[in-house]
């Protein structure tokens, strides 16, 4: 069970209403409102579906996410691509589970347009992709 919902704040239900987090005992739930009845859905259960989900995609897309990192911090040395192309492949759910996401990282996917999207089973229904503002990186 997680201490913490990692994707607090970008979870919504399928009717779009933002889900609430709360602690029982410790743990973390995503709370959905079913008609008034407050469900309660582990929040590693849901946070772990979709980490996994973005590690299978990033296996495949390892090349990109490298060029991608390295244009971002403004570096193309062979030293710093090495370092990135390690860290990458050796990315641990674990322990990003148990790091979680910043909370200025998470304000900012938000303000990009991420979204989550669970029903009241707490299964993934759709994830909504930040959107970057037009112009960006060029």
């Amino acid at each position: 069970m997680a201490t913490r919902a990692m994707f607090e704040d970008l979870v919504y239900d399928e009717l779009e209403k933002p889900v609430d987090v709360a602690y029982v005992g410790g743990e973390a739930f995503y709370v959905i409102d079913d008609a008034g009845f407050r469900r309660h859905i582990d929040a590693e259960q849901v946070d772990r579906e979709i980490l996994d989900m973005f590690l299978g995609q990033l296996e495949g897309n390892q090349d990109l996410a490298v060029a991608q990192a390295l244009q971002m911090m403004g570096k193309d040395d062979l030293f710093t691509k090495a370092a990135v192309d390690a860290q990458l492949r050796n990315v641990d759910a674990d322990a990003i589970l148990a790091q979680g996401i910043p909370p200025q990282a998470r304000d900012m996917l938000g303000m990009m347009g991420f979204r989550i999207i669970i029903n009241y089973r707490g299964e993934l229904v759709n994830i909504d992709p930040p959107q970057l503002p037009e112009g960006w990186g060029e």
